[in-house]
């Protein structure tokens, strides 16, 4: 039974739920769901204290997606609610959480070991300059995202991620001025610092800090390659079948969620109901990634001026994810809205149809 603080809590967040449709969003997210890429969409949008989702194609409002790299802010979260408890710091060397076998030669640069220069800030802000396990180069071998896009699903265990990093090449040493490269090895080093700190799985962290106070009961970490719960990704016209990648994503890319459901946390995240809300601030100390995207603190910036939006100017905060999932907040107009678009193919889709919607409102 849950307990009245966790019922008044949800009733904070989603109170009063419904307002009334816009039919001109319904309408952009029909068209969306082309059939020929997109073979199902779905929105949803919190303002002026109303929720109102959009559905279209093969999905509805109540169905679960891979939110794929947007677990990363859930990781983030929990970061910092341990941050809020005296159990971590930015600034701690990752060495004093993580086995000298995992340190040892971690990143060097130029011939320079900077391993123990390395800190979890460095991690949550994508400037510890590592070699991403999941999309950058592997020496004689395709990327893993590249394997995976071909069809060869894979389990990719923290060693040989660890290991994939090593014999890759880093971008820049850690911390360097202006310098931000996207490395999902990051969000794994989290990962098991997270575990190794609390002794707990970072599924039963997200149970714990997470998924219970905010009562989010179609939100959880995929873990079995039998479960056939979320709705199936896309690339290009074909379903991608990729379960083992998929229950070894914890940390960096394994939530599955609604987007009504992924809406609460992002709106939970952004409102001081997970961990401190001074937090924040310095959490938006931004670096370029990929145009038009920033990184701070475990979330992404996506600042569009009006020429290349159609409409009016964006200076959004959240998060994209590689599966055309999307939650992001608009702090000028305060509009929160996420949802998916299902496709791993043209990974632009998913921001221009937030434009859409935004340009609605």
């Amino acid at each position: 039974m849950r307990s009245l603080a966790t019922l008044f809590l949800m009733s904070w967040l989603i109170a009063p739920t419904f307002g009334q449709q816009n039919p001109d969003i319904q309408a952009i997210v029909n068209k969306a769901a082309d059939q020929k890429l997109v073979y199902g969409t779905v929105v949803s949008v919190f303002h002026n204290g109303a929720m109102n989702t959009y559905s279209a194609g093969n999905f509805s409002q109540n169905t679960p997606y891979f939110a794929a790299s947007i677990t990363k802010m859930y990781t983030t979260a929990v970061v910092m609610k341990l941050r809020s408890l005296g159990q971590l710091a930015l600034d701690d060397p990752i060495g004093k959480y993580l086995a000298p076998e995992v340190m040892e030669g971690l990143h060097v640069y130029q011939g320079v070991d900077h391993s123990a220069q390395l800190t979890l800030r460095h991690l949550l802000t994508q400037t510890s300059g590592l070699p991403d396990y999941y999309e950058g180069e592997r020496p004689g071998k395709p990327t893993v995202l590249d394997e995976l896009l071909a069809g060869k699903d894979q389990y990719l265990p923290f060693e040989e991620v660890v290991a994939i990093c090593k014999a890759g090449t880093p971008a820049f040493a850690p911390g360097e001025e202006g310098k931000a490269f996207y490395s999902d090895t990051n969000w794994r080093l989290v990962q098991q610092m997270l575990e190794n700190i609390t002794d707990t799985s970072i599924m039963a962290l997200f149970e714990e800090y997470i998924f219970q106070p905010l009562a989010l009961e179609k939100t959880y970490v995929f873990t079995d390659i039998l479960d056939s719960t979320p709705a199936p990704l896309f690339y290009k016209r074909e379903p991608l079948y990729i379960p083992k990648a998929m229950s070894s994503f914890h940390s960096d890319g394994g939530i599955v969620t609604t987007a009504e459901e992924s809406l609460l946390f992002l709106k939970a995240f952004y409102t001081g109901k997970l961990f401190p809300k001074e937090y924040l601030g310095a959490m938006k100390d931004w670096n370029n990634i990929m145009n038009p995207l920033q990184y701070g603190t475990g979330m992404m910036r996506l600042n569009l001026p009006q020429l290349f939006t159609g409409g009016k100017n964006f200076d959004l905060m959240g998060h994209a994810g590689s599966s055309g999932a999307f939650a992001f907040y608009d702090p000028d107009r305060d509009i929160y809205l996420a949802g998916t678009v299902n496709q791993m193919h043209k990974r632009g889709t998913s921001f221009q149809l937030m434009m859409k919607v935004l340009n609605k409102m």
